[in-house]
């Protein structure tokens, strides 16, 4: 018996042991991944962190904290870490390898995103780096949810080679895969160069941070040493010159919070995917409301500009329009509204910048701000005072015709509901191009002030009656006599709605509850084209 109770105790301190050293083992291990994730989340470090916050900027996790909506960001991928061993760069791994990825909600909508540590090897993109943005692409699609990119990078890791060269192609290839599909959105948060730039440049919106953030190919000392040229950071590649000159950038934000609130502004705005229609949202604003400030905004002076901003205040929900690409081509004006709780696009002519003219950059700018309304089941409301395309050798070299007929190919080619309302001039093959029922407009209307040509009174005049104004006893009389008589015939809507071009003719006041109803009307409309791979737009 006492050899037995022995046996019995030291099986129970045997058992006692074993399971102290499993739980001791447990605990290790448990400690082990705290220290991974904590290495992890802790980034560069303190010190960088600092360096990050001291130029006005938000480290990559507080970006995402911001972004989206509380504790609703899942990680994915916080232990990736690179592969590379050459130039000590094995002495150096930090788990994430300089990108946050996973997936949460805006306003509850699922979103997936990245954000590029700057404190990481200065944000730089390695092989896994670029294959953990590659998998939330992926994700993204597959699901089809919205992708919000927040760049801040040095470019590509020199010391991985061509293996972060390969990493950036597969971002660019998914990029194109997933464009039309779902939205894209990059935010700029700091510098961008070289070949970091074209991911951004193929999704459908570029949000830059004013002073803070950079874009460009080459950089000014590369520019310096092959041309010549001296110029800036901010000169070649800052928020300004994109937002100005280059068009690249749609939107520029004051700092990173304001960026981050113009993303969740347009996800709110947005479709999840090109299955989906855009969200709607209640509003208070009486659909039949009296635009009664429209019947005096048109002057009678043909030459006299007004502002179509006020046109598209008065006409949309509480007069809120969020405009894209303001400062660049403000000649046209393009953004998202909302009509009836309807998400909506906009393009309109503008009188006041070169008396509405379409120039190059305003044919592109507007083709691609068609294209995405089409590709995302979102209506187009056109505001058309155009006198016709711009004059000028510049504008014919540069390819007016090339650039001009992109915007034709984007109205022709889009299926989605189109209603069109001509204010005042609508002349020549600008009248054609600007939605007209020719090329499909749904629903097409006019003012009274409006004015359908082949062009204005004065050239036309000059044209037709030449010989005649030139034999008459007072020349200058006879001129003014026929441009009265040719506004008198042409400077009014009556004729195209005599031919069925237009469907109405309104008076401005009725223009809210005109377009409500028309757009109720047009929500479910399906039109089909033939079947091809793709068309060949004059690119």
């Amino acid at each position: 018996m006492i050899f037995k109770s022995l046996a019995k105790s030291n099986a129970n301190w045997v058992s006692l042991a074993i399971q102290y050293h499993h739980m001791s083992g447990v605990k290790e291990r448990i400690d082990e991944l705290r220290r991974r994730k904590a290495q992890s989340e802790a980034g560069g470090g303190q010190k960088r962190i600092a360096a990050q916050h001291s130029k006005g900027k938000l480290t990559a996790r507080e970006r995402i904290e911001q972004l989206l909506d509380v504790d609703s960001f899942m990680e994915v991928d916080s232990l990736v870490e690179h592969r590379c061993r050459d130039f000590d760069m094995d002495k150096n791994v930090i788990p994430g390898d300089g990108v946050i990825c996973g997936h949460g909600t805006i306003n509850g909508k699922v979103v997936y995103c990245f954000a590029q540590d700057f404190t990481v090897y200065g944000g730089s993109l390695g092989e896994m780096h670029g294959l953990k943005i590659c998998k939330i692409l992926d994700m993204a699609l597959k699901t089809g949810a919205p992708v919000i990119g927040l760049n801040d990078s040095g470019g590509a890791r020199i010391q991985e080679g061509v293996a972060s060269l390969g990493s950036y192609a597969e971002i660019f290839f998914r990029n194109v895969r997933a464009s039309g599909v779902i939205p894209q959105i990059s935010v700029i948060m700091g510098p961008c160069a070289g070949g970091a730039v074209y991911s951004p440049a193929i999704t459908d919106f570029v949000i830059m941070v004013d002073k803070t953030s950079h874009m460009f190919i080459t950089g000014p000392e590369v520019i310096k040493t092959v041309t010549n040229e001296e110029v800036s950071f901010e000169e070649l590649g800052g928020a300004g010159t994109h937002a100005s000159k280059s068009g690249v950038t749609h939107f520029t934000a004051e700092n990173d919070d304001d960026a981050l609130e113009i993303v969740r502004e347009l996800i709110q705005l947005l479709p999840s995917n090109n299955l989906e229609k855009p969200p709607t949202k209640l509003t208070n604003d009486s659909l039949s409301r009296s635009c009664d400030k429209l019947d005096d905004l048109v002057p009678e002076n043909a030459s006299q500009p007004y502002d179509m901003i006020t046109v598209i205040e008065e006409v949309v929900d509480d007069g809120a329009f969020l405009e894209v690409q303001a400062d660049f081509a403000p000649n046209i004006i393009v953004g998202y509204s909302r009509m009836g709780g309807h998400t909506i696009g906009i393009v309109a002519n503008q009188p006041k910048i070169l008396a509405g003219c379409l120039d190059i950059d305003a044919s592109v700018k507007a083709a691609r701000f068609v294209r995405f309304c089409d590709a995302f089941n979102i209506p187009i409301l056109t505001l058309v005072d155009v006198p016709g395309f711009l004059p000028g050798a510049n504008q014919e070299w540069g390819g007016i015709i090339r650039h001009g007929a992109k915007l034709l190919y984007a109205y022709a080619e889009a299926t989605v509901p189109k209603i069109t309302v001509i204010t005042r001039k609508a002349y020549g093959g600008a009248y054609d191009v600007m939605s007209s029922k020719h090329i499909r407009g749904d629903y097409n209307i006019a003012w009274p002030s409006a004015q359908l040509a082949v062009m204005g009174a004065d050239g036309a005049v000059q044209i037709i009656h030449r010989r005649r104004i030139n034999s008459a006893g007072n020349p200058e009389q006879e001129r003014e006599r026929l441009v009265d008589d040719y506004n008198e015939t042409f400077a009014n809507p009556y004729q195209a709605a005599a031919l069925g071009y237009l469907d109405d003719v309104i008076q401005p006041r009725d223009s809210r509850k005109v377009l409500i109803k028309a757009l109720g009307a047009l929500l479910d409309k399906e039109e089909t084209r033939p079947e091809r791979k793709h068309g060949n737009i004059p690119l």
